[in-house]
């Protein structure tokens, strides 16, 4: 099976936490791979290791056969690494089609201190507005940012990672704090991207999970103590004692 991203040994401590302890993981080409855990497992800082935010102690990262591990956050989305945050991060002052035109420039290598200039350029407007129509968003188009629903609100940024034209997407918690209606709304526009993209997936929420994922590895204080396909993962005991048992009761 060809992996596009292979994780070896990587350990984080912070002060006495052990945060990250000597994971093992590999990630499969076109796979929407989730990574599932109670609270402290140690799922944020692994997405921040991998986005070259947090720099591991130990271990490596190897994405379509380069080792990363020294690489910066932005070397990486150059690379073709994407990630949308747990919390929303959008230019609240600009409208949705303005955020999205900002990701397709920013892609395409130009300056954000050129963006008068180019916010009327079609090559940007065309692009932009075509990730708004394939999230769900055309009609907010002129919409101010910080105006829009917090489902809508994830939906944009996920427009802005696409804009990056990803090899990997890293998503942190897509449907936090979205009501039933806006998760459901999030989850057939992700499985619309399933086979197409690859997709690192951080969730609480265990619908998205068993919906999405093709398979599924389980973090529980900084290890990593079962990957499998969501069946397998439902079946497993020592995941039901760590973590579903805990969720269920």
């Amino acid at each position: 099976m060809n992996n596009i991203l292979e994780i070896r040994g990587l350990s984080k401590t912070f002060g006495a936490l052990r945060a990250s302890d000597g994971i093992d993981l590999d990630v499969r080409l076109g796979e929407t791979h989730a990574i599932i855990g109670p609270n402290g497992a140690g799922k944020t800082t692994l997405i921040g290791q991998l986005a070259g935010e947090v720099r591991p102690d130990r271990g490596e990262v190897r994405f379509a056969g380069e080792d990363i591990t020294r690489l910066s956050a932005p070397a990486r989305a150059r690379k073709g690494l994407a990630r949308s945050f747990q919390i929303t991060s959008i230019y609240p002052d600009f409208s949705a089609l303005g955020n999205v035109m900002l990701a397709v420039q920013a892609h395409a290598g130009s300056s954000f201190r050129f963006w008068k200039a180019a916010s009327g350029d079609e090559a940007l407007r065309v692009p932009a507005r075509a990730l708004l129509e394939q999230v769900g968003l055309a009609g907010r188009a002129e919409t101010l940012a910080a105006n829009l629903a917090h489902g809508e609100q994830r939906a944009l940024e996920i427009a802005m990672a696409l804009a990056t034209g990803p090899r990997l997407m890293l998503l942190d918690e897509p449907v936090a704090g979205m009501g039933a209606e806006e998760t459901q709304r999030m989850i057939a526009f992700l499985s619309t991207l399933k086979g197409e993209r690859t997709i690192i997936l951080v969730e609480h929420d265990m619908d998205a999970v068993f919906s999405l994922a093709d398979r599924v590895s389980v973090l529980v204080y900084g290890r990593i103590i079962a990957t499998g396909t969501p069946q397998e993962i439902r079946a497993n005991p020592e995941v039901k004692r760590a973590y579903l048992g805990e969720e269920a009761a």
